[in-house]
């Protein structure tokens, strides 16, 4: 998949605001570096360097790291297979880790990478199932049938990861259901230029230009019903995000 920076920072203050919140639930770390897994364009690096901890972002995307400013060291490597050199302190993941499948393996994997009392912060979208995501699905299948199989839902509930991580520690996690208020746009669904800057890149990076155009008419078209307009043309669009802090014993 190709990133577009741009893209994804139209709504910058509305993607930083759970990472914020997640990282305010930190507290006190180790010695050692701090880790910005999936650091993407690096929004959450200014925030995360107020740990005065060396900062390392690492993503796999050369177009997301090239507009990361702030760390001390970049690192262009798949999340999926990434091995820290030493013991970090912190491993701080904001909407990166859903992209990944097999989360019972991938956060105990993450979580034995810590020492004593280090920290493995995670916030991920929890859009699964919602309108917003669950129609770009339907709406691409609805298009070519059986080319595309049905999505997992990958991210599971706050309790499901707290449950998996409490042998390794102290874990607190939790759900939060923000309401966004995207402001009218010039052509199309507010939602939808909301999600082709993430959850659309994979299903958008696997058609033609053609195709994209036919699948970003008919998901307008599809999320008027579930997110209708406000007179002034902007929508209020609920939005799950799924947290934990897992402190290591």
């Amino acid at each position: 998949m190709t990133w577009s920076p741009e893209t994804y920072a139209r709504f910058r203050g509305f993607r930083l605001r759970p990472a914020l919140d997640l990282l305010a639930q930190v507290g006190e770390v180790p010695e050692g570096d701090v880790i910005d897994l999936g650091c993407g364009s690096g929004a959450v690096a200014g925030a995360l360097a107020t740990l005065a901890r060396p900062l390392i972002g690492v993503d796999m995307s050369a177009e997301m790291l090239a507009q990361a400013p702030g760390y001390d060291r970049l690192v262009q490597a798949d999340i999926a297979s990434w091995q820290p050199e030493t013991p970090p302190a912190l491993i701080f993941s904001n909407a990166a880790l859903h992209w990944l499948g097999d989360h019972a393996t991938l956060m105990p994997r993450l979580a034995a990478m810590l020492p004593r009392t280090g920290v493995l912060a995670v916030q991920m979208p929890g859009q699964d199932a919602a309108p917003s995501h669950r129609l770009i699905a339907d709406t691409a299948q609805a298009l070519w049938p059986n080319r595309f199989p049905p999505p997992p839902i990958k991210v599971q509930p706050a309790e499901w990861y707290a449950d998996l991580l409490m042998p390794f520690g102290s874990v607190t996690a939790w759900e939060t259901r923000y309401v966004q208020h995207l402001e009218p746009v010039a052509s199309g669904h507010p939602v939808r230029h909301f999600t082709e800057g993430a959850a659309m890149v994979p299903w958008l990076a696997v058609l033609t230009t053609d195709e994209r155009g036919q699948l970003i008419a008919a998901y307008d078209t599809a999320l008027a019903t579930p997110y209708s307009l406000r007179p002034d043309g902007s929508v209020l669009f609920p939005f799950r995000r799924v947290f934990f802090v897992l402190r290591r014993d």
